[in-house]
């Protein structure tokens, strides 16, 4: 089990649409107009690469973004889509196993926390802030189990996705991980945050205050 959608690859997109319509691409989209001109974008858990589209669309040339995605089949989908001039490099690893040398002005993890166990999840947040520059900006999409427009419907709807994930054996993950307590003690401000589908999904900014050095 590690956390590899190749088995629902070519239905993903389709699924998450049915339950949440176009909640999730939305929280991702809203984030987009942050991503400075000329930047280094760092993607992991992009999916079907649908989000390098929406990227285009705000910058359409100058971006070196690192897409950085588990599953084969969904870096084969990703690599369709259009990037304008932009430069993407695909990187087929989970990242925990990517390594670079370049400082990121931004970092993206849509719906990345929710798949790991707490421990493998503190690992990964550490290697993504060691590539953060200084007031660089982390986009942080993901579930949240709020007391927003009542949590037994958010609890039950997980619930039901972690059993799915685990009969398909795609997850670690049996629960929900509150990272925001991981960006706090590591000095990081929020920029903006929304929520999104009663609150069951949250979209947060988070610019990162530390010195690396």
């Amino acid at each position: 089990m590690n956390n590899n959608y190749d088995k629902i690859a070519g239905h993903y997109d389709t699924l998450s649409r049915l339950v949440f319509f176009k909640s999730q691409v939305n929280a991702q989209i809203n984030q987009l107009q942050y991503i400075p001109e000329n930047g280094n974008v760092l993607i992991v858990g992009g999916g079907t690469g649908w989000i390098l589209e929406e990227i285009t669309k705000v910058h359409s040339r100058g971006l070196k973004i690192i897409y950085v995605e588990i599953s084969a089949k969904m870096i084969t989908l990703s690599q369709k889509r259009n990037c304008g001039h932009n430069d993407v490099t695909f990187v087929n690893l989970g990242i925990e196993d990517f390594k670079s040398d370049l400082i990121f002005d931004v970092v993206l993890t849509p719906f990345l926390f929710d798949n790991f166990a707490e421990e493998r999840a503190a690992k990964v947040f550490e290697q993504l802030n060691a590539y953060l520059k200084k007031d660089g900006l982390w986009f942080l999409v993901d579930f949240s189990l709020n007391k927003t427009n009542g949590k037994w419907w958010k609890w039950l709807i997980l619930k039901s996705m972690y059993g799915f994930f685990k009969l398909l054996n795609i997850v670690e993950a049996n629960n929900l991980i509150d990272m925001n307590p991981y960006f706090l003690k590591s000095h990081y401000q929020i920029v903006e945050e929304r929520l999104y589908y009663g609150g069951f999904i949250k979209a947060t900014i988070f610019k990162n205050k530390m010195t690396l050095i």
